[in-house]
């Protein structure tokens, strides 16, 4: 299944994407798409609705980020070997966890505002995968199984915060509107390996990443295993994987960061496309 909400913001209704692209409403099955229905059991009574069924949505609604009710947005650092190489960087020998603000979720084509005086906004591409089954301690040969679907991510990144100023990434990566996510929840049946997966951003029409999950350092299921050793993971956390290279930071000779009226394009197989323009800060 392809699950996701549309409507205005803080007013989104939910819905599915069925087999032709038509997106259709559940709004008559549940009342919005929340973290309380993506445990198992709950996918699997919307698995059994015939989308033919429900009403298709009229005209191209925004769509929101794809369920309500994440609590924890997690992040993993350098999970590629070629990004952290470019970052100049050496290779993880654990995962390298951070966290990104839940104020900063946003849908997949709202704007991304720079924040105020910046001048080292960039972009990255990610695998994000959400949680539907409360884990802790997870085994690494369990950890798929409490997956209830993958997104795009698009990790916003300020590389003077999260670099120049001192302590941990965090103040770079939680801006307000520095994650756009969706523009749907894919369920894993539709998914199938999530290590064999192309992702890629353009800017401006060019391409600036491209990558395959199969060259994470440290694959989807190590990252659920290793992160619930930590923390509770919850039904509607998400945890992003990491980007290929492409960055800004990391374009040569000179880096390129993200200015007012760019236009960002972004896409993993199987999980759909975002697009986002990029707007100075405004209150």
């Amino acid at each position: 299944m392809k699950l996701l909400r549309y409507g205005t913001v803080g007013h989104e209704s939910p819905g599915l994407l069925d087999a032709r692209g038509t997106l259709r409403s559940l709004a008559a099955i549940i009342p919005d798409l929340t973290a309380a229905h993506l445990s198992p059991q709950s996918l699997a009574r919307l698995a059994t609705i015939d989308p033919a069924k429900l009403p298709a949505v009229s005209g191209k609604p925004r769509l929101g980020v794809p369920f309500a009710g994440t609590r924890k947005f997690i992040a993993i650092g350098l999970n590629y070997a070629d990004h952290a190489a470019e970052s100049n960087l050496p290779i993880p020998t654990e995962p390298i966890v951070f966290s990104k603000a839940v104020s900063c979720l946003q849908g997949p084509n709202d704007e991304v505002m720079l924040p105020k005086d910046s001048q080292k906004t960039d972009w990255e591409v990610e695998l994000g995968v959400v949680i539907g089954t409360t884990a802790r301690y997870v085994e690494e040969r369990n950890a798929l199984g409490y997956v209830a679907g993958y997104v795009v991510v698009n990790d916003i990144s300020e590389r003077e915060y999260q670099i120049e100023r001192g302590g941990t990434w965090d103040k770079g990566k939680g801006c307000d509107t520095f994650g756009p996510v969706g523009p749907w929840l894919v369920t894993p049946d539709e998914v199938g390996d999530p290590q064999n997966l192309d992702l890629w951003l353009d800017v401006n029409g060019r391409r600036m990443q491209s990558g395959n999950t199969r060259t994470m350092i440290f694959g989807v299921a190590p990252l659920i295993s290793y992160v619930s050793r930590f923390m509770t993971l919850e039904p509607g956390d998400i945890i992003t994987t990491g980007t290929p290279p492409g960055v800004g930071m990391g374009q040569k000779p000179t880096p390129i960061y993200l200015k007012p009226g760019d236009q960002m394009r972004l896409g993993i197989d199987k999980l759909g496309e975002q697009t986002q323009s990029v707007c100075a800060w405004r209150r």
